[in-house]
């Protein structure tokens, strides 16, 4: 798939400011997108917006297709007539700077409980359609994850390997037993993703109407601990317990000295094969339904994964694998169309990677954080770019630009310094400019580097299980200044969204 030259921003709606302890889809989501178009940037990119589970991470959810109830935007359900204002009187005094998972999540299912007691009682008549509409489209994966999550709040949250073996081995008889006597549980979930969707779909179709495309992310490993993998066992390499036998990881890299161990099960791929990967094409389906492209996370696991035995401490043991390769791509195009993905294809990366990113013409990334460990054919470096990448100053997984240049060894900082001809003084945009200048046909930055912030205000540390997640953006950080400065550089660089004919401002932004 062919992309116009373009440029965009990285924040996960989780870090816009607001009153309620957490980024939300409500009103400063829709003014974030008026920013972006008023900066000419036609790309949000996000993280992954399914239930955050282990961690807080996005990247370990309860479901590869539900969405994020502590996204719900309370203001909005006023106007829906789903609350009243006295329904928000307890409003805690949140942190405005940090998420503090633990003080919000109490607070938002509250909220969406008193909403769903609302709807249970009188629903509006505008929203009763839309409800059954939307419990009808999203039919192959809504009714088993409600269940599992109604089954979840009944042992008290704790893992399904934890659950009594009816419930865990999944048997029909006790699971109907379950929904039967739970029935205003499993309600209660699936109205809480009604009310995600319902509030993402009016924002995507915000930034569409303000010509801004947003790219979601899609981890190819689900948590152990979802929905997908418990009511889908087959699919994956599970021991006679129910627990995995092996689990994903990646070998020592420039990340971690031992490895990352991200614990997920494994697929059976040959199960998915059988099947005409019938999973991962409703799986795909439903995020081109959320989003414009996919960042397809940890790309080279489709031509090789790294394997580790489950009980392993780190990732430093384990085995390559052959993932399912070309045909598994066909397959998803075949039932799809054309697949506006990117290759997340990061780490150590052999030739059969680049192959199979290449044959579907699937843009790779380049960090430009990643390019001044070596010499001038780093080909994280702008000269050594390939038009068909996707370039970013960093990622969440990354410190930011200034972060990083602080802590840098001071050989890295003389020939980033060299490199740009700059002194390093406002490092985070000499960085901006060289990968908004570069061919690569998308060019990408975190908010952070924008904002020119430090370590603080790094989003994650990878292979550190906690005190991620949790950055909020300043409230007024947004601004006209900013927004001229960023559209400078968009206008520059031939990256300006929407109207192209406007080659230059009429009078200086900054």
């Amino acid at each position: 798939m062919k992309y116009k030259r373009a440029s965009g921003i990285i924040l996960h709606p989780s870090s816009l400011p607001g009153p309620d302890g957490i980024g939300d889809l409500g009103p400063e989501a829709y003014n974030w997108i008026n920013f972006l178009a008023d900066a000419g940037c036609g790309l949000w990119q996000v993280l992954p917006l399914s239930p955050t589970g282990y961690g807080d991470s996005p990247y370990q959810c309860f479901s590869a297709f539900a969405g994020n109830p502590y996204l719900v935007n309370p203001a909005l359900l006023l106007e829906d007539g789903l609350l009243e204002f006295a329904d928000l009187n307890d409003l805690p005094e949140f942190s405005v700077e940090q998420v503090d998972f633990g003080e919000v999540i109490p607070w938002k299912l509250l909220v969406l409980d008193r909403a769903f007691n609302r709807f249970q009682k009188n629903p509006p008549r505008k929203l009763q359609k839309e409800y059954a509409d939307f419990v009808l489209h999203h039919s192959f994966w809504l009714p088993e994850f409600a269940l599992f999550m109604a089954i979840k709040e009944e042992y008290g949250g704790g893992s399904w390997e934890n659950w009594p073996k009816p419930m865990l081995h999944h048997e029909k008889v006790a699971l109907n037993q379950f929904s039967n006597e739970h029935e205003l549980s499993i309600q209660k979930h699936t109205f809480r993703q009604f009310l995600f969707f319902r509030q993402w779909n009016n924002l995507r179709a915000f930034a569409h109407q303000k010509q801004v495309q947003i790219i979601g992310d899609v981890p190819i490993f689900v948590s152990f601990d979802s929905a997908d993998a418990w009511s889908h066992n087959e699919l994956f390499f599970m021991d006679k317990n129910g627990l995995p036998a092996a689990v994903a990881g990646v070998p020592p890299d420039y990340f971690s000295p031992t490895g990352q161990l991200w614990g997920n099960p494994l697929y059976q791929w040959n199960m998915h094969q059988e099947t005409n990967y019938s999973w991962w094409i409703e799986r795909i389906k439903s995020a081109l339904e959320m989003v414009d492209i996919l960042r397809l996370d940890h790309f080279r696991g489709f031509a090789g994964y790294w394997e580790v035995p489950a009980g392993m401490q780190t990732a430093e043991i384990g085995d390559w694998k052959k993932g399912p390769g070309e045909a598994f791509f066909n397959v998803l195009h075949n039932a799809i169309g054309n697949l506006p993905i990117i290759a997340e294809d990061l780490g150590e990366i052999t030739p059969d990677v680049n192959l199979l990113r290449d044959q579907f013409d699937f843009p790779g990334m380049k960090i430009f954080q990643f390019a001044f460990t070596d010499d001038a054919d780093n080909l994280f470096l702008p000269h050594n770019y390939v038009q068909n990448c996707v370039a970013y100053v960093g990622s969440h997984d990354n410190d930011t630009a200034c972060g990083w240049f602080q802590s840098a060894p001071e050989k890295e900082r003389d020939f980033i310094r060299r490199y740009l001809a700059r002194s390093g003084e406002d490092i985070s945009w000499d960085m901006i400019r060289a990968v908004w200048a570069s061919v690569a046909v998308m060019a990408l930055a975190p908010i952070q580097d924008f904002l020119s912030l430090g370590t603080e205000a790094r989003m994650n540390f990878p292979g550190q299980p906690s005190g991620n997640w949790t950055w909020r953006m300043p409230a007024g950080a947004l601004n006209t200044t900013l927004a001229h400065r960023i559209r400078e550089n968009n206008v520059l660089y031939n990256r300006l969204s929407g109207e192209r004919l406007e080659k230059s401002p009429k009078k200086p932004l900054y």
